[in-house]
């Protein structure tokens, strides 16, 4: 199969710090060169790209001399702002040998929180994509704090791919691919080379990183797969130094580990749910409303809840466990945490008459939820 053939028309590209950096202290320019490559061939081929990078601390670091700085978030916040350019100016040059321009996004999670900053971010994506910009997206270290930090770029990409509605995103790591044990310390560790379904069998599987440069482990990235995987998007984690892997990616060649979507992806709503807003609380269910909302597509009534944790308000997004604290889904509450806790294991008919006003009979409606 060649690129064309691929059936795919847009792919995210996330590279980690420890493929730009080799596992160097420095970013690798040359195999930059050799990455900008093959996204200069898919798009030759016709397929849209979205480059997710990381590497602006190392990048910082890099241009600066390597300084000794306090390890405070100001430092790194300095750090990030220094390399953040240095970063986007070698994604230019190197496009540039291809005749092909570069854009700028930097989010944070406050952008994909609020409904609007989200859909904003998303306009911006594919106006860059309409004109055959490339977008270079990665989470704005200079400002984000860890109230409003996506944490990893490997969730970020995502996030992206979301946004963008992509077909396939592409996690090049240090790695190649998620193991059935692990690599560094089983010689018999087996690829895993096909996965369907992402359960906590396969997430224990997942292991830290290991460059001690970057943010995300393989436990990231099965957190990244899951969430794209959900939104109807095929996943590949690969080894970023493997020959055209990119490529091979795309053509559906045998290379790292390769996660099917789901044949039934979520609506736009539902993926911002899913993508987007922070979780503010928590409710746990008895068995049968677990049963109800997961198997029967209902919506959370108060009469199933058990128990209240956290401050939420209304309007916040909550999830919903059950008694040993699985998360079975999370979704938009249309009631506060206060008032939830009055209505606890009470009909839904009585809202009225215990708040003295009601918003639905609904905790959170099948609308604004999402069953993981």
């Amino acid at each position: 199969m060649n690129l064309s053939e691929s059936g795919y028309r847009r792919v995210v590209v996330k590279l980690g710090t420890s493929v730009l950096t080799s596992g160097s202290l420095k970013l690798d320019k040359a195999h930059m060169v050799e990455l900008t490559r093959q996204m200069a061939g898919l798009i030759e081929a016709g397929i849209e790209v979205v480059l997710c990078t990381s590497g602006a601390i190392a990048a910082g670091k890099e241009h600066l001399g390597y300084p000794e700085l306090p390890d405070t978030i100001a430092s790194k916040q300095m750090l990030a702002a220094v390399g953040q350019s240095q970063l986007i100016l070698a994604w230019s040059q190197l496009f540039s040998i291809y005749g092909l321009h570069v854009g700028q996004l930097l989010l944070t999670q406050a952008d994909l929180y609020d409904r609007e900053r989200y859909l904003n971010a998303r306009d911006y994506l594919n106006a860059l994509l309409k004109r055959g910009i490339i977008p270079v997206v990665n989470e704005n270290d200079a400002v984000a704090t860890e109230e409003i930090k996506v944490g990893d770029n490997d969730n970020l990409s995502a996030r992206a791919a979301l946004l963008c509605d992509a077909d396939l995103l592409i996690l090049l790591t240090d790695q190649t691919g998620l193991f059935d044990a692990d690599p560094r310390t089983d010689p018999n560790a087996k690829l895993i080379t096909e996965v369907e379904n992402i359960d906590d069998s396969l997430r224990k599987l997942a292991g830290g990183a290991v460059s001690g440069l970057g943010t995300g482990g393989m436990a990231t990235k099965l957190e990244a797969a899951d969430i794209a995987r959900r939104a109807g998007v095929e996943v590949v984690i690969a080894s970023g130094k493997h020959k055209d892997v990119i490529q091979k990616a795309v053509c559906s060649n045998p290379v790292g580990t390769h996660f099917t979507a789901l044949e039934h992806p979520l609506e736009c709503r539902k993926q911002w749910i899913l993508a987007g807003p922070k979780v503010q609380g928590q409710v746990i269910l008895d068995t049968g409303a677990i049963a109800e909302v997961t198997k029967k597509g209902r919506s959370l009534l108060s009469k199933g809840i058990v128990e209240v944790k956290g401050l939420f308000q209304r309007g916040d997004t909550i999830e919903f466990t059950d008694g040993k604290g699985k998360v079975h889904g999370k979704g938009m509450s249309r009631y506060g945490s206060v008032d939830v806790d009055k209505m606890v294991g009470k009909h839904s008919n009585n809202i009225e008459d215990m708040l003295g006003y009601d918003y639905g009979d609904a905790i959170i409606h099948r609308n604004d939820m999402v069953v993981l």
